[in-house]
């Protein structure tokens, strides 16, 4: 049996945004501004009460963190001792509008943001430009709704940050 893959390059444009203030004032800015998805909407979906899952997701915030993970605890077995989190960020309505589409366009929904502190205390969040990622599929219904996403996401880590 023979396996068929392609391959194409992508260029994705990465965004670092610096903080003065504390990782700590960062984290709880950022999760005060973007609350947590409540995911009883999968098990709405899941028993076919669709009206009831849309109406939940549509009462919730324009951003919600899907999940986080502590990355800097994980370097603690590198023998490194940083602050790092890793965010999934993002609107699983968005993310339909989007798939609905061009269903790769799932690999990116929702967007990885990490806020890290590095050596010499700088605080900053990374992640990659939601207009770059889902812009590789040339889907203008996927950039419309990739443009609004990118400015929904960096007007929520500015404020954050400033």
């Amino acid at each position: 049996m023979s396996e068929q893959m392609t391959s194409t390059h992508v260029t994705i444009e990465h965004v670092t945004l610096r903080s003065p203030k504390t990782f700590e004032a960062v984290r709880a800015a950022l999760e005060a501004s973007v609350p947590p998805l409540d995911h009883a909407y999968a098990s709405l979906l899941l028993d076919g009460k669709v009206d009831e899952a849309r109406a939940l997701l549509e009462r919730q915030a324009p951003l919600s963190i899907f999940g986080a993970r502590d990355h800097g605890g994980l370097l603690l077995t590198a023998g490194l001792i940083r602050k790092a989190i890793q965010y999934d960020i993002g609107n699983p309505l968005t993310a339909a509008r989007m798939t609905r589409y061009v269903l790769s366009a799932a690999l990116y929904a929702p967007i990885r943001v990490l806020l890290r502190e590095d050596a010499e205390g700088g605080v900053a969040f990374e992640y990659d430009r939601p207009a770059t990622a889902f812009g590789q599929f040339g889907d203008p219904e996927v950039d419309a709704v990739a443009a609004a996403l990118d400015e929904q996401l960096r007007g929520v880590l500015a404020a954050a940050a400033a």
